[in-house]
């Protein structure tokens, strides 16, 4: 049997950790060797990290970053290593270096660059224009680069017409809710489409406001999973690729057959054919599927790590309320980081009820975290006597509650600058959207885990967090099921000020992640009044918005990197 030992290492490398990231592409290369594998691939730009950003406008980064990629080339010993750098050639590719007995047999520059969403390629790189074949191991192999694949003819068929049995397609894909079926879709069809085993590699692990979800696949050419990676984990897929099959499935087809190739399709031979012998591999443990609940949670415990982590904070602390969108958001940190990283701070006024006070002792005891009670009163009284002659004669509103907020805020920046712990904000989309909160107050803080996050994927998420991890509800049973408040003034409600939840939310999707107008949402059957209400208010609040932390993106469309709005603008509709 003529076949491939083809080996996806989807690893977490860190932006600008050049050595780091070179330390564990060498260790992979080991593993993969030690398996016999013919091939190890590793993610887009895997020596640099993604998204690099403004980095790539720095001579030194990017001298650097082939610097490193030679200590990978060098570590190409008895294996092929395809691997993602930044190449610098009178302009600069996101590229792929094929490397084998510690020689560079070749570059493969991406030929499609996005320029949408959280995207932004074209401001850094130039437009690859070859599709090269590279023969390793006596294998045709396509080699190209994540939105490479999602063309149906140019790389990925020019290249199986000169000759490719095999497409291996580098990533770093980010996740949102509902995006590994889109790319299970598109591979299957360029697998089957092109009668060539096709395999989607993707990065893994945390960037600022990005997570990358690894769940890497392998495809036999009928577009059927042969072998699939772990969901946002480090993971080296190894698959055995029978190419006597591939040939039998071609020949059923004479529209497969070589020979109508469009002259782009290179064919560059790295390493010639050697018989192995090879213990026979263990199958690859298969992952348990993540339901969209439990998916988006992982992303959110990814996304928090690693922001902890690789920005060199040891701890974090967050401000209870006794709310549920703080519950949340301590589960997540403590899943996280564990539960000695984790700090609770409850900050009681006049207007906080015993239960929300009581709430949150409980949540902090279910979760095994530290918790400290810091009373606002003495501050929020001398914020009264201080502004009493300048107030007086005006009614009391949203100013004076503010001021408990921001207090709030002062607290949990104080406790931040004196131990060097990260402050985690509480806020959610659904809020962020309307503008429901204080700038400067609980807006305060260095990262929103929850910034992506509607409202009623919080409560969702609770209690899937109670149903499914240790310890079994953490969450208390009051938190999730009283009337969500402020407790900035008495009796107060999120009702008196926001639409329903379960409505808004949907009026919020339609209009943030899909992009629909004022009369397409209300032909959905919303009320006229709420929809133009809530179309205005979203936008008017887009200042409040650009002061945010960053955030994690869990949606198709995030506030940040994802939706960028002018502030100062009258297109209301």
């Amino acid at each position: 049997m003529r076949s491939f030992r083809l080996a996806l290492a989807q690893i977490n490398s860190t932006v600008g950790d050049l050595q780091g990231n070179v330390r564990k592409i060498r260790d992979y290369i080991d593993y993969a060797r030690d398996l016999t594998a013919d091939l190890v691939a590793f993610p887009e730009t895997a020596i640099t990290g993604y998204p690099a950003e403004d980095l790539m406008h720095k001579p030194a980064f990017l001298r650097d970053n082939l610097a490193a990629l030679q200590q990978v080339v060098q570590a190409s010993k008895e294996i092929a290593v395809v691997v993602g750098f930044v190449d610098a050639d009178e302009d600069i590719f996101n590229a792929a270096a094929i490397a084998s007995n510690g020689k560079l047999a070749g570059v493969y520059h991406k030929i499609h660059l996005p320029t949408y969403g959280v995207f932004d390629e074209d401001r850094y790189f130039r437009r690859g224009e070859t599709y090269p074949v590279y023969i390793i191991a006596g294998t045709p192999i396509a080699i190209n680069i994540c939105e490479d694949a999602w063309y149906p003819v140019e790389p990925t068929q020019i290249q199986r017409e000169a000759g490719a049995e095999i497409l291996v397609n580098i990533n770093a894909s980010p996740y949102h809710s509902g995006k590994q079926l889109d790319r299970e879709r598109m591979m299957a069809t360029r697998a089957s489409d092109n009668k060539i085993y096709a395999a989607y590699l993707n990065a893994v692990g945390g960037q600022d406001e990005l997570v990358f979800d690894g769940a890497s696949m392998i495809f036999n050419p009928e577009g059927q999973i042969l072998a699939k990676g772990a969901s946002f984990e480090e993971d080296l897929l190894v698959s055995d690729l029978d190419l006597d099959a591939l040939l039998r499935s071609r020949l059923k087809y004479p529209r497969m057959r070589t020979g109508t190739t469009h002259g782009l399709g290179k064919v560059v031979m790295v390493s010639e054919f050697q018989e192995k012998s090879r213990p026979r591999l263990k199958p690859h443990p298969t992952p348990t599927s993540l339901g969209r609940t439990a998916e988006i949670y992982q992303a959110l415990v990814t996304g928090c790590r690693d922001y902890v982590v690789k920005n060199g904070f040891s701890k974090v602390l967050i401000g209870l309320s006794g709310g549920i969108d703080s519950a949340l958001t301590a589960c997540v940190a403590t899943d996280a980081l564990g539960k000695e990283n984790v700090l609770g701070v409850t900050m009681p006024s006049r207007h906080s009820s015993p239960g929300s006070i009581d709430d949150s002792v409980l949540l902090s005891k279910n979760l095994g975290i530290e918790i400290w009670t810091i009373p606002i009163e003495p501050a929020h009284s001398a914020f009264q006597n201080m502004l009493k002659d300048q107030f007086a004669g005006t009614v009391a509103g949203v100013a004076e509650e503010n001021i408990q907020a921001r207090i709030r805020g002062n607290v949990l920046m104080a406790i931040s600058n004196k131990f060097s712990w990260l402050v985690l904000t509480t806020g959610n989309k659904s809020e962020m959207a309307m503008g429901y909160a204080t700038l400067y107050g609980d807006m305060a803080g260095g990262f929103a885990v929850l910034k992506d996050v509607p409202k009623t994927m919080v409560y969702e998420l609770c209690r899937w967090r109670n149903a499914n991890k240790l310890p079994a509800n953490a969450v208390p049973y009051n938190i999730i099921t009283k009337p969500p408040s402020a407790e900035l003034k008495p009796n107060q409600k999120d009702a008196d000020s926001l639409p329903a939840y379960d409505v808004l939310d949907q009026i919020l999707k339609a209009y943030v992640e899909e992009d629909l107008d004022y009369g397409e949402i209300i032909t959905l059957g919303f009320d006229p009044a709420l929809v133009q209400r809530t179309i205005a208010t979203v936008d008017r609040n887009e200042y409040k918005r650009k002061q945010a932390a960053p955030g994690l993106r869990v949606t198709s469309k995030a506030f940040g990197m994802g939706r960028r709005f002018p502030i100062a603008q009258r297109f209301l509709r």
